[in-house]
């Protein structure tokens, strides 16, 4: 094969150390190769940037191996081209596998153009993406102290959950206090109540009645401060994605646009698709990418049944959560659809197509700097009102009915 990169280098890159084989293909001589190691601290990295550049290294390729590529990428992207390649894509044949074996390998792919490169955005971005992924831990972690709460009450035999749609907001996070505090009676706690749920302070009474131990009050005490912690930590952390979302304010707003998209939703998609479509070049590319288009699977010409492919499962679950808000909205085209698919594969399939849908109209929204238009909830029945006819009319006749068909005048 012709070697497309006359010097490059391929980087096995670990946790402490990096593997560097620099090779030069030079005309009508052999090609040479070169192996060094470096320490993986910004001393060491500065060290390997410098023997790079006065070798006439241009390019540089390396596998994405969990977060230890990150300080390398940081300090050679301004100095080379550098290329992430997916390990999957790239693995070596089996069989001796060494730390140099590994570089060589790279090396050869890399000279050889074989490397296809992995979409990697700019700083700016990449902090972004890290302040919304360390978002949604938070999140999760809120999630998860809840649901212990819960538990506790459940274990004390308070039964707050099934007489109050939110136990975590006003008027629940004032019984959860009083119950931790053990001197109001039930009665007293259930008094606690605000608006809509007033009415009910006949079943709060009942379901407050329980067997509250020291060891409940206390395990509730350290939960709820848990809880308070972590919100005080989601609200800080949103302060400052909103200011690392000012250049992209503009995308931002008109991702929210689509129905199931909110807020923290249109950042994630800013942060893990960026705002430069031509990166992918093809909506159904983005959607590869991100983990929502339906796989292939086929073979002798036959097609079989394949799930969605693996992508960005972060962006993957912002789109599926977004899917399903999109679900419960009213009068739109997304909530159409997401109810059709779901009549008929259920609530996974009908959130994955469309997750699927979203991905698409953010895609073009990124892409041509507009908002979302929509189509409304007749949308496919317009688009197919002839099969709907003939569909509605056979199941009129198959009643015992006479059908006929006359237009509603103007």
């Amino acid at each position: 094969m012709e070697t497309l990169i006359k010097r490059c280098c391929g980087l096995d890159v670990h946790q402490a150390t990096v593997v560097a084989c620099l090779r030069i293909a030079r005309p009508g001589k052999k090609v040479s190769r070169e192996i060094r190691s470096f320490a993986t601290t910004t001393a060491g990295l500065l060290e390997l940037r410098d023997w790079l550049t006065a070798a006439g290294c241009t390019h540089v390729g390396m596998e994405s191996t969990g977060v230890y590529w990150r300080p390398v990428h940081a300090i050679l992207e301004d100095a080379f081209t550098v290329i992430v390649g997916n390990a999957q894509r790239i693995k070596n044949v089996p069989g001796r596998k060494t730390d140099v074996k590994d570089a060589e390998w790279l090396a050869e792919l890399l000279a050889l153009g074989l490397i296809p490169p992995s979409f990697v955005p700019d700083r700016g971005l990449r902090a972004l993406r890290d302040l919304v992924r360390f978002r949604r831990s938070l999140v999760e972690a809120r999630t998860d102290c809840r649901n212990r709460i819960l538990g506790v009450l459940e274990g004390a035999g308070i039964k707050l959950a099934s007489v109050a749609t939110d136990v975590f907001g006003v008027s629940g996070t004032a019984m959860l206090q009083a119950i931790v505090a053990g001197h109001l009676t039930p009665a007293e706690i259930a008094d606690l109540a605000k608006g809509r749920l007033r009415k009910k302070r006949a079943a709060l009474e009942l379901a407050l009645h329980g067997s509250v131990t020291d060891d409940h009050r206390l395990m509730l005490d350290l939960l709820l401060g848990s809880l308070n912690d972590t919100e005080g930590r989601i609200a800080a952390i949103e302060t400052h994605i909103n200011v690392r979302l000012e250049p992209y304010r503009q995308d931002h707003l008109n991702l929210t646009t689509i129905p199931g998209v909110d807020w923290a939703g249109a950042a994630s998609i800013v942060a893990e698709l960026g705002t430069d479509m031509a990166v992918f070049g093809t909506a159904g590319r983005a959607a590869a990418w991100s983990g929502v288009a339906p796989g292939n699977n086929e073979s002798g010409g036959r097609r079989r049944r394949a799930g969605a492919r693996k992508g960005n499962v972060h962006l993957k679950t912002t789109l599926h959560t977004a899917a399903v808000a999109a679900g419960r909205t009213k009068h739109t085209y997304l909530a159409d659809k997401y109810h059709r698919i779901r009549a008929r594969g259920g609530p996974g399939i009908a959130g994955g197509a469309v997750a699927h849908k979203i991905l698409i109209a953010a895609f073009h929204i990124l892409a041509r700097k507009v908002t979302y238009r929509e189509l409304g909830a007749d949308y496919l029945d317009r688009r197919a009102k002839q099969r709907v006819q003939r569909t509605i009319v056979r199941r009129l006749e198959r009643l015992g009915y006479d059908v006929t068909l006359r237009p509603k005048a103007a």
